[in-house]
């Protein structure tokens, strides 16, 4: 059985958003939109990834167009890979992994 029969699919959105945002104030603002938003992957300088269902991207787009109306989409994929190799500021503000 592969991961994705075991949790789902999941797609990747990244978007523009106003420079001061940061991952903590982001979700504030989605949360004041939905009570459980979409997961924020990162968001720093203006660039933000979220991820969500296939079926929830549209939502998700609104959802996040009623929190910073600045925002733009720029592009959906299916890994976080394809996504920060289209855009190298996403690749370059990644967050650090720590590991244990």
């Amino acid at each position: 059985m592969t991961v994705k029969e075991k949790r789902g699919r999941r797609r990747y959105i990244a978007f523009r958003v106003r420079g001061d945002l940061t991952k903590d104030t982001f979700i504030s603002l989605l949360r004041k939109v939905r009570i459980r938003p979409p997961y924020v992957i990162q968001c720093a300088e203006g660039w933000a990834i979220v991820r969500c269902a296939p079926s929830d991207v549209e939502d998700v787009m609104r959802l996040v167009k009623l929190a910073d109306p600045s925002s733009v989409s720029l592009r959906t994929s299916g890994t976080l890979a394809s996504l920060r190799n289209g855009y190298p500021e996403l690749k370059r503000l990644r967050p650090v992994r720590i590991s244990v």
